[in-house]
């Protein structure tokens, strides 16, 4: 199992926003966490990523507990967030944030070798390598965010909120990237407002609503639940 989370409680101050949440992710797979504005999503990325504080719980990753870790710990061993809003450098170029993105790495001929691999995968970035990254249109600065995730070489990729702030064609064109990270042997875990889309890359998911998971199943079993497509699908 890639990652295993189990009993995850958080707390903001008094409230609690994670209760006792529980999921997993096999490896090779791409799952989605999808529910409404202030479900918990975010909290659970911001725990699984080190930045957040549970007050309980266990979060397995490749067979290693790694509650408690620093960040750049769970970063060296391959859990790398894309956070919600990009939060990219804005006055440093596109290859600036790219090289940023490996500053862990001491392998030079890897991160030369995967910067051009990059560039193939998002061909608008080599256009823009030179561009201060603040200068970027929204979706160009969404792809600009993963790509520097990538440089880091995670074996797990979470993605806050992609499509956010995004134009209807812009996000259209998440789909085949999220399945591309995926088919280079990264898993993905997608959290999401946008259902149909989450829905639409995700082998498998979990709804969350008010801290607590209240279903989970295959892609096809959460499209064809009655209380989901009343829900975010428009059932």
């Amino acid at each position: 199992m890639l990652l295993s989370v189990k009993d995850l409680t958080v707390y903001y101050e008094k409230a609690r926003a994670l209760d006792g949440v529980s999921f997993e992710v096999p490896e090779g797979t791409v799952v989605a966490i999808i529910g409404s504005n202030g479900a918990g999503k975010s909290t659970i990325l911001r725990t699984l990523s080190g930045l957040k504080a549970a007050a309980s719980g266990e979060i397995w990753f490749l067979g290693e507990r790694i509650n408690g870790l620093k960040i750049h710990q769970i970063v060296k061993r391959g859990l790398v967030h894309v956070p919600e809003g990009r939060r990219l450098f804005s006055n440093l170029t596109v290859s600036g944030n790219l090289k940023l993105g490996a500053y862990l790495r001491k392998d030079k001929a890897g991160m030369k070798r995967d910067m051009n691999e990059i560039f193939q995968h998002f061909p608008r970035l080599r256009e823009r390598r030179t561009q201060k990254a603040g200068t970027l249109s929204g979706g160009e600065q969404q792809m600009l965010a993963i790509a520097r995730a990538l440089m880091a070489k995670p074996k797990l990729l979470l993605m806050d909120e992609p499509s956010l702030g995004l134009a209807p064609l812009l996000v259209a064109e998440l789909a085949p990237v999220v399945k591309s990270i995926n088919q280079l042997g990264v898993g993905v875990v997608l959290v999401e407002q946008n259902v149909p889309l989450a829905l639409r890359v995700a082998d498998m998911g979990y709804v969350l609503h008010v801290g607590k998971i209240v279903a989970q199943g295959t892609r096809d079993d959460l499209k064809k639940s009655e209380a989901v497509k009343k829900a975010y699908l428009g059932g």
